[in-house]
């Protein structure tokens, strides 16, 4: 996977938030506006950090916001592979 592009691009930070952030807060009944402070936000990840369940569910998310599922198999495709920063 072309790891040094993903790194560079906005948009795949937000996803990945997104993908522990989602199962973490549903499996807890919150939602976004839940979260007032941050110490709110540690506890809730610390939580989440010690149940496998959730742990199970931020990794399947995770898998979902990584893997491409326009190419076969684990990886990026060879054209993806040749890229410098993300295609615009």
């Amino acid at each position: 996977m072309n790891w040094k592009v993903r790194a560079h691009n906005p948009l795949w930070w937000a996803q990945m938030v997104l993908a522990v952030l989602t199962p973490v807060l549903a499996y807890a009944g919150l939602t976004a506006a839940d979260l007032t402070s941050w110490s709110a936000l540690w506890d809730l990840l610390a939580g989440a950090a010690r149940n496998p369940y959730v742990l199970g569910l931020v990794a399947v998310s995770a898998w979902n916001a990584v893997n491409d599922p326009t190419t076969k198999g684990l990886g990026d495709s060879k054209n993806a592979m040749t890229y410098d920063k993300p295609r615009g």
